[in-house]
């Protein structure tokens, strides 16, 4: 993993799930960020700049053919990565600072799913774990149904998504 740099805090663990938490809830905190300094467009296009490009890595991996996770975890990452993307280019063209809790939601929901950990025994959740109570979209009115990833179990065994950013 190449070390993090130019960022106030850092991963604490080296679990690959710790980091990808880490990575999301970052570029939700630079999204935040953001959102509070309206007259500093250039804010704005780094922290979607920077969360279009860890969301660039998901989609990578999801597409390796080396990819250990199970085929509807990997459609369910890249049909969220569908939904970050529209969202992304969105707000890349119209810099509207009023419409990112979407974006900070999805990443929030996602890291808070790869920081939870199951009881002894229990199936691992699989890296695009969403809480059981719905999707990160299911509060958004454009978000179909469909495109919305569903939680999904995956052997303890299963590989997981490397980032760095």
């Amino acid at each position: 993993m190449k070390p993090a740099t130019g960022y106030s805090n850092r991963p604490t663990s080296d679990d690959p799930r710790d980091v990808e938490a880490w990575g999301l809830t970052e570029a939700a905190r630079r999204l935040i960020h953001a959102r509070q300094a309206p007259d500093n467009p250039d804010m704005l296009r780094q922290a979607l700049t920077l969360n279009q490009r860890l969301w660039t890595i998901f989609q990578t991996s999801m597409v390796d053919p080396e990819c250990q996770l199970p085929k509807d975890v990997r459609e369910n990452i890249l049909a969220l990565s569908i939904i970050v993307d529209r969202q992304t280019f969105d707000r890349l063209v119209d810099l509207d600072i009023n419409k990112l809790d979407r974006l900070i939601d999805i990443n929030r929901a996602v890291a808070t799913g790869l920081s939870q950990r199951p009881a002894a025994g229990a199936d691992m959740l699989a890296t695009a774990a969403v809480p059981a109570t719905g999707s990160p979209t299911a509060s958004t009115p454009t978000a179909s149904a469909s495109a919305a990833p569903k939680p999904a179990a995956a052997p303890p065994s299963a590989g997981r998504v490397s980032i760095s950013i």
